[in-house]
């Protein structure tokens, strides 16, 4: 099986493509191997994986961790399609602030890694989407923190009006506000 690396408009957040084996049955795809990830650079540990159902208008995010449970992320989409959006937070990069977006979806079975130092969510397009992702670091509610997906300086161009969201993620502050110790 053979994984391909792409690198975004932001170049340490990769687009992962894989081999699909079709046949009358349906198919089978690797979602990961530890060398061709190592091949590739990413040299981190998968410590979790989770899986979230959303229905159609859910906004999740923008979210990261300070470290030292900082996680990096490897996002896919079991059913369904999503806006997915990574924020770098490393401060006094070239990158700092941008955002890349891109639509993953079941059919293609592409999955996104996000490095640590990155803000991460998504819009759920479709009816419904299954999202699973595995990161780097255990859940630390201590130390989660997020930006709000709407921040102007940030310019996200989400195809939504207005999202189905939490309070909590409603609630969070710009960049320029957040607490990010991030840099290059």
């Amino acid at each position: 099986m053979s994984f391909e690396f792409q690198s975004l408009e932001i170049p340490d957040v990769l687009l992962v493509r894989m081999e699909r084996y079709k046949d009358a049955r349906g198919f089978f795809q690797e979602t990961f191997r530890e060398t061709p990830f190592m091949d590739a650079g990413i040299q981190e540990r998968f410590v979790q994986e989770n899986f979230v159902c959303s229905m159609q208008g859910v906004l999740r995010g923008l979210h990261y961790q300070l470290p030292p449970q900082a996680q990096g992320k490897l996002v896919g989409v079991a059913s369904g399609e999503i806006f997915d959006v990574a924020v770098d937070l490393r401060f006094g990069g070239p990158t700092f602030g941008k955002a890349v977006a891109r639509r993953l979806d079941a059919t293609s079975g592409e999955l996104v890694w996000i490095p640590p130092g990155f803000a991460h969510g998504y819009l759920v397009l479709s009816d419904r989407a299954d999202v699973v992702y595995k990161v780097t670091a255990e859940y630390s509610p201590e130390l989660e923190r997020g930006i709000r997906w709407d921040d102007p300086a940030l310019g996200i161009d989400w195809p939504v009006i207005d999202p189905i969201m939490s309070d909590k993620d409603r609630d969070q502050p710009v960049l320029e506000l957040a607490d990010n110790p991030f840099q290059v």
